[in-house]
């Protein structure tokens, strides 16, 4: 029988067959441990895509919701003893069903017109910022508006907006002190516009610790929310961009690295080789540019901090594992690590630290009912450590653990810690 795949993206039997059916991906599954589902499990997935790619199963309604509800949070990944690459293996299945089901239209408008271009992102933003202060917030909230328009379960995910976008792009910061490396950082697209703090606080750390910040101008969205959701062709466009973008600087300036403190975009430009197995060419540059792709605490851990610069926090933390930093990129111990430098700061780990918070890009968005459930799974284990800081290393799990934060409580990057201790503040300037 013809399979019910159809494009060059469909998965890959050699992806697929790897698995052996052993279930140890079971319990690492979020989906699978909130809904108890064989069907919603890594296995049950995949053995969903081997049928469909056989012929004896259509690429129904209720296979995609199955395809949907993952998270692609590739914690199966770090659990399966035969290595089964499960996340090309949803996301491709995902960029085959897209061809004939395409995605609603508020996710495609979000994906294709909002999220590659800097300008609308800014304005949303400056709007958001005014819904806050104004107190249109709380008046649209008592009101019951939200509710009434379905808006209420996204309104809730908005961050608190703390400044303008990020402003510096095309402009070069030299080393505090003596130069131990040159970087290219990318301040990355939502998170530029809705976290601007937290690209400030990078770029200082690195400075201080030696590094020359290099901001590309040319540098946009890098894809990774595009990838999971199946629209690969247009991640492949703006993975193309993007490597010609930096393809010279990179060769330039002699970059030692290319610095996303951004766990997801940070593991979907390791793997921009991914998209182009077709392409020999782009894949061949894709691989060259994702060699030189470091997440900011994976970097800072091997430079090593300069000590003498870190101040005490007197503080209890405990830390989150961002899933593509733990999973997909396999950086764990990293930011424990520049934590564990910070004088006075007690760091205590939670249970199962790196289960997914429910943020996953967009799909607390998507699918708020499973999200709020592995929310309060992680709001039960932070509780029971004590701590009065919630540390995570990427923009999308703060946003999303902002909301488990309790009294006294508050979400931090790792960045902004090592900003905060190490005190200095002060705007940046082109030097």
């Amino acid at each position: 029988m013809a399979s019910a795949f159809h494009t060059a993206d469909a998965p890959r039997a050699s992806d697929y067959t790897r698995c052996i059916r052993c279930g140890l991906c079971l319990n690492a599954c979020p989906t699978f441990r909130v809904l108890g589902e064989e069907l919603d499990s890594p296995r049950g997935r995949i053995y969903q895509i081997a049928q469909a790619d056989a012929g004896r199963l259509p690429l129904s309604d209720g296979l995609r919701l199955h395809l949907d509800q993952c998270l692609v949070c590739r914690a199966c990944e770090t659990a399966c003893p035969s290595g089964v690459p499960y996340g090309a293996i949803i996301e491709r299945a995902r960029a085959d069903m897209r061809a004939t089901r395409p995605l609603p239209p508020w996710q495609r408008w979000l994906m294709e017109s909002l999220l590659p271009n800097p300008g609308r992102l800014a304005f949303a933003a400056r709007v958001l910022r005014i819904y806050q202060r104004s107190g249109l917030q709380k008046l649209a909230r008592a009101s019951g508006l939200l509710r009434a328009l379905r808006l209420a379960d996204a309104e809730r995910f908005s961050p608190v907006i703390d400044g303008p976008p990020f402003p510096h792009r095309g402009q070069t910061f030299p080393a505090h002190g003596t130069r131990r490396a040159r970087v290219i950082f990318i301040p990355g697209c939502a998170q530029n516009a809705l976290l601007p703090g937290l690209n400030h606080a990078t770029v200082r750390v690195l400075r201080q610790h030696g590094c020359e910040v290099v901001v590309p101008e040319g540098f946009g969205c890098c894809g990774a929310l595009h990838t999971h959701a199946g629209l690969r062709d247009f991640a492949r466009q703006l993975a193309r961009t993007n490597i010609a973008a930096l393809e010279g600087t990179i060769k330039e300036i002699g970059a030692d690295a290319v610095i996303s403190n951004a766990s997801g975009c940070g593991a979907a430009l390791k793997e921009y080789g991914e998209l182009f197995d077709h392409e020999p060419e782009w894949q061949e540059r894709a691989r060259r540019f994702s060699a030189r792709v470091q997440d900011a605490t994976e970097f800072l851990d091997a430079l090593g901090l300069r000590r003498e610069l870190l101040r005490p926090i007197a503080a209890v933390a405990t830390y989150q594992d961002p899933c593509h930093l733990a999973h997909a990129q396999h950086v764990r111990q990293a930011p424990r690590r520049l934590l564990a430098a910070i004088p006075g700061l007690e760091l205590r780990e939670m249970e199962r630290s790196d289960q997914c918070c429910g943020s996953a890009g967009i799909y607390n968005l998507q699918q708020p009912a499973i999200a709020q459930s592995l929310l309060a799974d992680r709001e039960i284990v932070i509780a029971a450590t004590g701590a009065s800081l919630i540390v995570t290393a990427n923009p999308g799990c703060m946003l999303q653990l902002a909301r488990a934060a309790g009294p006294g409580q508050a979400v931090r990057h790792v960045l902004e810690m090592l900003d905060r201790s190490a005190g200095d503040n002060s705007r940046l300037e082109r030097e």
